[in-house]
């Protein structure tokens, strides 16, 4: 279980008119559901769960959700933030409950470390994410705040596919194509300076 704890209060209204009514009064909407139990909208503060989300590892701790009124323990995960598309504001957010055995799939983001000594990068290369982050199912106490990959070795044109990737204990990714998730590309526009000074040496010949 993660230090966070969420208090929220139970919300009677429902609808855009009341849930744009909560919002201009500095609350932000939300749900909670699964579990087996019934549906509870809730109302928590703006500020409060924004912070929140601009922590990473929110988006991938199970936590506790206190509802005012409510003797029903709330244990969840963050499952969909919807947010204003002009504004870029949360405008709304789901709580999926789960227990600590869950099995759950989620994104976690990728991380390459050791980039600073990756052989390509200090020839000038440049380390390419193609995938930033992985689906992976793991049980819901263990979810990873994210997924490495050690670039210490790479040389340029080198990638990194799915399956040479060592993930955490008892997490999986499911696939059925070893995808690349990042290589270590030659910088944008090497390729074409290279063909020209190749040009200009077979015409001054």
């Amino acid at each position: 279980m993660s230090d966070y704890i969420v208090e929220a209060e139970l919300r009677e209204e429902t609808g855009r008119a009341a849930t744009r009514r909560l919002r201009r009064a500095g609350k932000l909407p939300g749900i909670i559901y699964g579990g087996g139990k019934p549906d509870i909208a809730i109302t928590m503060d703006y500020n409060t769960v924004s912070k929140l989300l601009n922590e990473e590892h929110f988006h991938t701790s199970m936590f506790d959700v206190n509802v005012k009124g409510s003797r029903v323990k709330n244990t969840v995960l963050l499952k969909a933030t919807q947010y204003d598309p002009l504004m870029d504001t949360a405008t709304h957010i789901d709580f999926l409950r789960v227990l600590a055995s869950d099995s759950i799939t989620l994104e976690i983001p990728v991380v390459a470390i050791n980039a600073d000594k990756c052989p390509g990068v200090a020839k000038g290369g440049m380390i390419d994410m193609i995938r930033h982050a992985l689906e992976v199912t793991c049980r819901a106490d263990s979810i990873p705040e994210h997924i490495e990959i050690d670039c210490s070795k790479l040389e340029m044109g080198d990638s990194v596919h799915i399956e040479e990737i060592a993930l955490p204990a008892g997490v999986e990714v499911h696939h059925e194509v070893n995808f690349a998730v990042l290589n270590v590309s030659a910088p944008k526009g090497a390729g074409s300076s290279a063909g020209e000074a190749e040009e200009t040496e077979a015409e001054s010949e």
